[in-house]
């Protein structure tokens, strides 16, 4: 049965902080019915200072998911790890690993936007001595035992319960991130479908001599909006994944890759490409995927639209996919 993940990251062109205030609660909504239908995966992400009101709090939002959930996972993919307290950071991972009997998945990256760092008051240049000191803490705060941050001696409770911590992997599309990956023992998830880094990843391993798994996209992993009239939604909210897709591009330099990565500068050349895909309920299950990722309310697409796709995923896909 391949993975099922419904997306969030609450952009919302233009939206009032009322506006705002409905989409977040039809998202806890959403995650809810979809937890309740079976999907594996809620997935969030985080960005700074966006204009379209991008998801800034993926752990705030996250901690609502898994206390409107029973079996779920949540996962922050990625959190931007240098822009972290590393303590604060180590604190609330273990709360929520606590309140959601070890729910939350944490990948860790350090993000492509200077801008970002600039916002946080935090020395873009520094990111992997700031990135390798936020995973070193973290692993050593939940142990529950004492020792030394930044000169002086510290302990971080409560401890997680999750054995032997929650589930933390290394983000990024580099050799720089594989390596600091193999380097902590952590679990490398790479934002693109990269064999060749996941192969370089392993090396390491074995040069570090330490275990670690790949967590990989799948060679496809599209977007996926369902409808009955693929072309009258593509006509009527196509507008709304091309909005998302344009701020990913200029948001992304040459030797950034994503899964989610697109060119298109028109819907059209957004729907031919099939980076975004707006499918039948029997297109979808007929595609094949690996990891079917829903994004019922992407680029501001209206709650009553991401609704009518969310339920066609879980009343009419879902029940086709066994297991």
């Amino acid at each position: 049965m391949p993975v099922t993940v419904v997306r969030f990251n609450l952009v919302a062109p233009g939206a009032s902080p009322a506006e705002l205030g409905v989409r977040y609660r039809a998202a806890l909504e959403m995650a809810r019915y979809a937890d309740e239908r079976g999907v594996a995966v809620a997935q969030t992400e985080e960005h700074h200072g966006v204009e379209n009101n991008w998801l800034p709090s993926p752990f705030a939002f996250a901690g609502a998911v898994l206390g409107a959930t029973r079996r779920l996972a949540v996962t922050v993919s990625a959190a931007i790890g240098p822009l972290h307290d590393p303590l604060r950071l180590a604190e609330d991972i273990a709360v929520l690993d606590l309140l959601s009997g070890g729910r939350l998945v944490t990948v860790a990256g350090i993000g492509y936007r200077p801008e970002e760092y600039a916002w946080a008051g935090v020395d873009w240049k520094r990111r992997g001595r700031l990135q390798d000191e936020l995973l070193d803490t973290l692993l050593k705060a939940w142990t529950g035992e004492e020792f030394t941050y930044r000169g002086r001696t510290v302990r971080v409770t409560p401890r997680p319960g999750s054995d032997p911590h929650p589930l933390l992997l290394v983000g990024g599309s580099s050799r720089a991130a594989a390596r600091r990956a193999a380097r902590f023992g952590l679990p490398f998830f790479p934002s693109a479908h990269l064999p060749e880094l996941e192969a370089y990843y392993k090396e390491r391993l074995v040069e570090y001599g330490t275990d670690g798994w790949t967590m990989m996209p799948g060679a496809e992993t599209p977007l996926l909006h369902l409808a009955e009239d693929p072309d009258r939604a593509w006509a009527e909210y196509g507008g709304h994944f091309l909005h998302e897709a344009r701020t990913y591009a200029s948001w992304q330099s040459g030797d950034i890759r994503s899964a989610v990565r697109s060119g298109a500068t028109t819907v059209d050349g957004l729907r031919e490409e099939g980076v975004y895909r707006i499918l039948t309920p029997d297109a979808c299950v007929a595609q094949g995927l690996d990891h079917l990722v829903l994004h019922p309310l992407a680029g501001g697409m209206p709650v009553a639209e991401g609704w009518r796709s969310l339920r066609l995923f879980c009343d009419d896909v879902l029940p086709r996919l066994g297991g």
